[in-house]
């Protein structure tokens, strides 16, 4: 088995990559998102402080992961990376200035004292958080669907066949998901009255997350079976599905117990196992063409140089892991309860 896994070839290899560092994106700023979607949610001054408190010394960092993962699929895949880029050219500048205003949002606040002040950046920073988590889930769920792609590897529709029923609802759960997840890490780093608050969020959330996830996967089963045909052809990937499956059942019944750290070891998990469940049956695609099969851009005829994929692989091997170290460290500092004092947001 390790012999197989060594062997595998520099495309393959780049498509274990680019999937690991958006899975770790998701899991990551996936979390932020989930707490900025819920921010509106806390009535109280000093509860939305706390919350934002609880996100301040990471959210940035966390979205290292977003540039590192775009710049791994340009490097990678540039075909993928281009034809994406120009067919969602309006999603993804939507997805921008979104970003762009959560940023915003979570550093003026603080710099008024004025309720009014406060209240409007706190609407912007929820609402950015919100329609942020929509549109990666409207992205994804158009990649399943697939994409009209021409011979010359180029979009050819209009962006509006992206606003459809599928992709919505794969927006939606991936909302789901994030407030989940944001909700049990926000239940982690407070305490009193606002943990209270919180394990009641949580719950909801964790309610919300799995009747979207179920809806989801049974549209998923019904309109469009090539992303279940793999599992049907290879019996053994079954475990992955009900990996994820027996994830979510346990991360309900630790919500349930209020045991919020493993909670939240097993939301990441299963964020890691839902992208691996959208991986499989897509390999070696990495963009369905839906007019004409044999236009699908692949990690073989949309990839790199095999000369460039193995450099850039070099230093990707040594650049990933001090992202990780520098992230653990990060987490491992600001660990425990939000204290509130004149240097916080």
């Amino acid at each position: 088995m390790s012999a197989t896994f060594l062997s595998l070839d520099y495309p393959t290899w780049w498509f274990l990559l680019v999937g690991a560092v958006f899975s770790g994106y998701a899991i990551l700023d996936g979390f932020d998102l989930g707490a900025g979607a819920l921010h509106l949610l806390l009535k109280k001054e000093q509860s939305r402080r706390i919350a934002l408190n609880a996100i301040g010394p990471v959210w940035d960092g966390n979205e290292v992961w977003l540039v590192i993962g775009g710049g791994a699929l340009f490097a990678g895949f540039p075909k993928v990376y281009a034809t994406l880029l120009s067919g969602m050219y309006i999603p993804f500048m939507l997805f921008l200035v979104f970003l762009i205003f959560r940023a915003t949002s979570i550093e003026f606040r603080s710099k008024e004292p004025m309720a009014w002040w406060r209240r409007m950046w706190d609407t912007a920073y929820s609402l950015s958080s919100i329609l942020l988590a929509l549109l990666l889930g409207i992205v994804l769920g158009n990649v399943l669907q697939g994409m009209p792609i021409g011979a010359d590897g180029e979009f050819s529709g209009n962006w509006l066949r992206f606003i459809n029923p599928y992709a919505i609802l794969v927006g939606i759960t991936t909302l789901a998901l994030f407030m989940m997840h944001g909700g049990i890490y926000l239940a982690l780093k407070t305490e009193g009255r606002l943990f209270a608050k919180m394990t009641i969020l949580v719950k909801n959330t964790t309610l919300f997350f799995v009747l979207c996830f179920a809806l989801s996967s049974f549209a998923t089963l019904i309109f469009f079976p090539h992303l279940s045909e793999k599992f049907r052809a290879i019996p053994g990937l079954v475990i992955v599905p009900v990996l994820a499956l027996g994830c979510i059942a346990n991360l309900t019944r630790l919500v349930a117990r209020k045991r919020y750290l493993r909670a939240f070891v097993f939301s990441s998990i299963s964020v890691s196992l839902l992208l691996i469940l959208v991986a499989i049956p897509l390999y070696p695609n990495l963009l369905l063409s839906t007019s004409n099969p044999a236009h699908s851009l692949t990690i073989y005829n949309a990839s790199a140089s095999t000369k460039s994929l193995g450099i850039m692989l070099t230093f990707a091997a040594i650049g990933v892991p001090l992202v990780i170290a520098y992230t653990t460290f990060v987490f491992w500092t600001f660990r425990g309860k939000v204290q509130i004092d004149e240097m916080s947001y």
